[in-house]
């Protein structure tokens, strides 16, 4: 295998942006450090034509602005895999956005095939075989590893060949105006802004009274403190359960600290002082000023939409095996609920329906439409 050429320089990435300006298609793909750093970045950028492959270092390139007219360029092909995180990321470290994306694993999705990564796409199609371990090494380390640029460089080398083969059949089945639309709605996510308290993103947190909550925020509130300290992500300091269990049994002293699965001793020793003063600060917060949950008003039941959203779920289990998709690919949970509420009775009512897509719309509304009759 060639030589992977490595840019390290804003004058290396300025001339590769020009070069790339001529091109119909590039294929991208990210290296983030999520897994081994406190604040996840984008380490790594791939980028392949059809004649090479060449690597991006942003972490050593300070200006990353010569990629912007081609990627907001939507007649330049931008092939990704799994587009949604490196969209995102994308976007929140370079206010970068991408237009005339195609990706290979919605294609994947839209054509029923069974596995969808990019190692078994690559090894059923080309035979090329993909090292797994690597979607969990640590990209910020330097200088990378030739086994890693290896690695990097052959996630986007085969992505022309799979476009190809995926768009060819994608059109014979009459789903590549599926497809578009897809990832036309794909090219704005953006990550959420993360304000407010730290238990509205806390798995379990809306199960807790109201002083439980205080102590769990307070908690979330040091773990915070110490993964930027150590620059080591949150859960690498103490998982989301020590601290649920820490905040339900309230300890007074490193005694009652004794006996929680995932908390030996040694972490005990590190970060029992520090964590029997994030529950003492917990318990202490005046019984007005607790934290609560916000709830989200429940609509009440209606046994008409029920027995819809019912008859919806058993028409699509049909449905799908007739398309030879995954249910929730040829429509989701969410579409189906807001069918059941709008009730649609006209083609024209479907355009009311917040979620239903409109390929949907086309290939499944009359369809639809008969059901909720």
């Amino acid at each position: 295998m060639e030589n992977t050429e490595i840019l390290t320089t804003n004058a290396q990435l300025a001339e590769l942006a020009g070069q790339l300006a001529g091109e119909t298609s590039v294929a991208v793909d990210l290296e983030a450090d999520s897994m081994h750093n406190y604040q996840e970045k984008v380490c790594l950028i791939q980028v392949s034509t059809l004649q090479r492959t060449v690597l991006i270092d942003p972490l050593a390139v300070t200006d990353l602005g010569p990629l912007r007219p081609l990627l907001a360029n939507p007649s330049i092909r931008k092939i990704f895999h799994a587009a949604d995180y490196d969209l995102r990321s994308l976007k929140r470290d370079f206010d970068l956005s991408v237009r005339g994306l195609f990706d290979t694993m919605v294609s994947a999705q839209l054509l029923g095939e069974e596995r969808i990564g990019l190692a078994d796409l690559l090894r059923k199609y080309f035979t090329v075989e993909l090292d797994k371990k690597f979607q969990r090494a640590d990209w910020s380390l330097r200088p990378l590893p030739d086994d890693m640029v290896r690695y990097a460089a052959e996630d986007t080398r085969h992505l022309h060949r799979l476009v190809a083969l995926f768009e060819e059949r994608l059109t014979a089945m009459g789903r590549m105006s599926w497809a578009a639309e897809e990832f036309a709605l794909l090219e704005d996510v953006r990550f959420a802004e993360n304000d407010g308290p730290l238990y509205l993103r806390f798995k379990g947190a809306g199960a807790l009274p109201r002083r439980e909550l205080g102590i769990l925020e307070k908690l979330l509130e040091w773990r915070e403190q110490e993964g930027a300290r150590l620059n080591r992500p949150v859960y690498k300091v103490l998982g989301s359960k020590q601290l649920q269990e820490l905040a339900q049994r309230k300890p007074q002293d490193k005694s009652g600290l004794r006996g929680i699965e995932g908390l030996p001793p040694r972490l005990v020793d590190r970060y029992g002082s520090a964590l029997l003063a994030a529950v003492g600060d917990g318990l202490a917060i005046p019984e007005a000023e607790l934290p609560k949950f916000p709830r989200q008003q429940r609509r009440a039941k209606d046994p008409a939409c029920e027995e819809r959203l019912k008859a919806l779920k058993q028409w699509r289990q049909e449905a799908a095996a007739a398309y030879a998709l995954e249910p929730g690919v040829l429509i989701n949970n969410a579409a189906l609920e807001a069918l059941a509420q709008v009730n649609p009775r006209t083609s024209a009512d479907l355009d009311t329906v917040i979620g239903l897509k409109n390929w949907q719309k086309r290939e499944l509304g009359a369809a639809l439409l008969v059901i909720l009759d």
